[in-house]
């Protein structure tokens, strides 16, 4: 009777192992999926200013958006990650790669080696990005100048550090399908929509997480805990952005000044540098799309020491 006890566990445990296994192959895209294809470099300018690639990728400390170099951190619940260099470096960078290969990593969170991105990489928005707009920008990083350096390596503790984890993960929080919008409305309402949630991976910051570190979707876009680790992201649906008008949206898109004459902080400010870099037409886009939303509340602030009153 203990034999076959064993032996059924022993089974168990290898259907287990082998269901595990499947479900965290990383996904890639094939050479031959890509078709021959002209890049349009300028519509590549303007996906990497709305993907915001300079905000991580940009070295620190220093005023050039081009020089990809990586070395931000960006401090999580699971530990520190470091952007890496996505310069045209061949050695430090992604010089080296094919267009499958950037394709792979931004839609699939696939590494050319073939292991799982973590995704402080936020390719669960870009996933939903046209490939098109991936290929004009990787033709666009390749004119950017190469700068030399490694990153270091991640910071993050066991068993978050395990890339093969981030497979199971993917599976939860992951569809891998193309963005659909509301078909009713107008193409500039569609315009934001796509930006606001493929490339511009504004949800990433602005939604609320689970212990997993997957979005709350019930509460996307309400703000929520700064995933930095200090202050808070706030809601940016109409439940926080009552009082803002449309123009008001696109102002602070392009200027980071609120309508109360306050301006953006922390790493809005980095964002802002890049949204100020997009047409008036695409920042109007988002806009509008942000001030469509429905207001939805977002999860309660703690309350500081500070200001809890004395009840003597």
């Amino acid at each position: 009777m203990l034999r076959r006890i064993l032996l059924l566990a022993g089974l168990a445990g290898l259907i287990g192992f082998g269901v595990y296994w499947w479900l965290t192959i990383p996904a890639t895209v094939a050479a031959s999926a890509l078709p021959a294809y002209q890049p349009n470099l300028a519509n590549g300018l303007t996906t990497f200013n709305a993907g915001g690639c300079s905000s991580c990728h940009a070295v620190p400390k220093q005023d050039d958006r081009t020089r990809l170099g990586g070395g931000l951190a960006i401090p999580s619940p699971f530990g520190t990650f470091y952007a890496p260099n996505i310069s045209p470096d061949p050695n430090d960078g992604i010089g080296r790669w094919s267009e499958a290969d950037f394709v792979t990593a931004v839609m699939k969170g696939t590494s050319p080696s073939g292991t799982h991105y973590f995704p402080a990489f936020p390719y669960t928005s870009y996933q939903h990005a046209r490939v098109n707009d991936v290929r004009d920008l990787f033709a666009y990083l390749k004119t950017l100048p190469p700068v030399a350096g490694k990153v270091r390596d991640h910071d993050v503790r066991f068993p978050f550090d395990i890339r093969r984890n981030v497979g199971v993960w993917k599976f939860l929080f992951m569809d891998g399908k193309p963005f659909v919008a509301d078909a009713s409305r107008s193409a500039h309402w569609y315009r934001g929509a796509y930006l606001v949630n493929s490339l511009g991976h504004c949800a990433e910051c602005h939604s609320p997480r689970n212990f997993l570190g997957g979005i709350i979707s019930s509460q996307r876009f309400a703000g929520g805990p700064n995933p930095e680790g200090e202050g808070w992201v706030p809601n940016i649906t109409p439940r926080g952005l009552s009082d803002w008008s449309v123009k008001d949206v696109a102002y602070f898109l392009e200027s980071g000044q609120t309508p109360d004459g306050d301006s953006a902080g922390g790493s809005m400010v980095r964002v802002i540098r890049n949204t100020s870099q997009l047409s008036s037409t695409d920042r109007d886009a988002i806009a509008e799309y942000i001030k469509s939303l429905p207001p939805v509340e977002g999860p309660p602030k703690p309350v500081r020491k500070a200001d809890k009153t004395d009840p003597s």
